[in-house]
């Protein structure tokens, strides 16, 4: 017999998650449906090893502490048992066989910092953030928060241009499209400077090289140093488990091992979804689908037609990702002791180092020398791991999706271009010799290790295409107001051509990031209706 509700949700990532817990606050009942055994999407912890709690996929929450969903949802939430917690510091670099530095959560610190590396590189840094900030604020996180093509976004805009003129709004979008080289060689002095600033560029799946990565780098960097570095108590999942919490308690369902065959419709109306097992989950108010363009328009939608499914074919992926987790029977020796402190450090020679690996990750590539962001959970949750022990959690993004060569000529390539075990063991050991290098005597420190190749993690997460964790490459015709397709009016920020069927996700405006905006934005309509 189907199944009744107000809303269907397929998938359970963050901003499923938000979108289902914030209807259900506001009364509606939602069940959720997730394909894995466990919900959660990139958001899951395992005891990789006995007394390690590891966040195996992501772990740090900045973008969601400071969103919208966050702000409504804080208190129930909190109900439900969650507690995020913070440290003093916020991030840093290590410089092989180099010193790097460390910075505190303070923005005055930090520019003090920076200058007494180069004066003036801190000065730079704090007038780019106090222009975020400060003068850019309404405008930038007006467009990245809100839907762009409603008539609050062409308000706002109405009121730059009165306050701006054209010329003040072109500068602000040449500004915006500017790559991080090209502003970090005439603003920094420094190539230290440089260096630590330019892998927050990553993070959003763009590189250095890239339009936007500009904007995208200082407001990256100066959000984590003004507000911290953020975990949740005990490990991930416990967030996952209190909005299953909230869901549940307000009525709703979250629903583990349904995979979704096909979006229901009817007299052209999106009415609910069938899954693999011919159960039907009928929806009055709204289906809403956390997949990528290429799942929708060319699986779940057979019958949206040639026009959409021509469009997700043109969607393109980027980057691979991968994750490397080790457990450490007592903290690391950083040759910087300040960054045993730092919650999450990157390690990389130089600025033009992490453009060069991303192009060669880009061209299929294996880098030699990957930029690592090393995460030190337990800098701010001691709970994590047994007292004295430590815990490591690596990520890379700068990984071909299919491999074509090693540029270090150590790995054997197979011939199908396809991750393998020998090829993610080989990689594991290429990070282990990196880390070495900035933390000696490392090596002898490991208990054990986990690694994620980019293949491992689509294997986990279909949304991660190719490994790519971010659905999707940023490049200006497919971000922001352009994701996931421009042009066309029917798709734009989580709309599509199915009326009640609503698109979220990092392949949907604003993008990827553990932010939950694009569930926000779609729960906004749905109460609108």
């Amino acid at each position: 017999m189907p199944q009744h509700q107000d809303v269907v949700v397929v998938g359970s990532g963050i901003n499923s998650l938000c979108c289902a817990a914030l209807l259900a606050c506001r009364g509606l009942t939602v069940t959720v449906l997730e394909r894995n055994p466990v919900a959660g999407g990139c958001i899951r912890t395992e005891e990789l090893f006995p007394g390690f709690t590891h966040d195996v996929f992501s772990s740090w929450y900045p973008l969601f502490v400071g969103g919208a969903a966050y702000a409504e949802l804080a208190q129930p939430l909190a109900d439900a048992g969650l507690r995020f917690v913070s440290g003093d510091y916020s991030t840093g670099l290590a410089t092989p066989h180099g010193t790097g530095i460390a910075l505190r959560q303070d923005m005055e610190d930090t520019v003090q910092r920076l200058n007494a590396i180069a004066q003036g590189d801190g000065d730079a840094i704090g007038q780019a953030a106090a222009q975020i900030f400060g003068n850019d604020a309404a405008l930038v996180f007006g467009l990245m928060g809100n839907d762009p093509y409603s008539w609050k976004t062409s308000k706002l805009l109405f009121s730059s241009w009165r306050q701006r003129g054209l010329d003040g709004m072109l500068h602000f979008a040449s500004d915006s499209l500017e790559n991080f080289r090209r502003w970090a060689e005439y603003a920094l002095q420094n190539d230290l400077s440089r260096a630590l600033i330019a892998p927050w560029v990553l993070h959003s799946g763009l590189g250095p090289d890239e339009a936007a990565s500009s904007l995208i780098g200082k407001l990256t960097f100066a959000a984590v140093v003004a507000g911290g570095m953020p975990v949740v108590e005990g490990g991930s999942y416990k967030l996952v488990e209190a909005f299953i919490r909230v869901i549940e308690e307000r009525g709703g369902h979250v629903l583990t091992g349904q995979h979704v065959d096909e979006v229901l419709v009817e007299n052209g109306r999106a009415i609910g979804v069938r899954t693999a097992t011919q159960e039907r989950f009928m929806a009055s108010k709204a289906v809403v689908c956390n997949v990528t363009p290429n799942q929708l328009y060319e699986t779940l939608l057979p019958t949206a037609g040639p026009e959409y499914q021509q469009l997700a074919k043109r969607y393109r992926y980027g980057r691979g990702g991968m994750q490397i987790h080790f457990a450490l029977k007592e903290r690391p020796h950083w040759l910087n002791p300040e960054l045993i402190h730092v919650p999450m450090v990157h390690v990389t020679e130089s600025m033009e180092q992490v453009c060069a690996s991303v192009v060669e990750a880009n061209n299929g590539w294996l880098p030699a020398k990957p930029t690592l962001a090393v995460g030190q959970p337990l800098a701010v949750d001691p709970s994590r791991a047994p007292e004295g022990s430590w815990i490591l959690w690596v990520q890379m993004q700068d990984m071909p999706s299919t491999v074509k060569a090693d540029v270090a000529n150590e790995l054997p390539i197979p011939a199908d271009g396809r991750w393998n075990d020998a090829l993610r063991d080989g990689m594991v050991e290429r990070v282990r010799q990196r880390l070495e290098t900035v933390m000696p005597g490392f090596s002898q420190h490991i208990i054990g290790s986990k690694a994620y190749s980019p293949a491992d993690l689509e294997a986990w997460n279909m949304n991660l295409v190719g490994g790519d964790p971010y659905s999707g490459v940023c490049s200006p015709d497919q971000f922001f107001f352009m994701r996931p397709f421009a042009g066309n009016a029917k798709t734009r920020t989580g709309r599509t051509p199915i009326p009640n069927l609503f698109q979220i996700g990092a392949s949907v405006h604003p993008g990827p990031g553990l932010g939950g905006q694009s569930g926000y934005l779609a729960a906004q309509r749905i109460c609108k209706k």
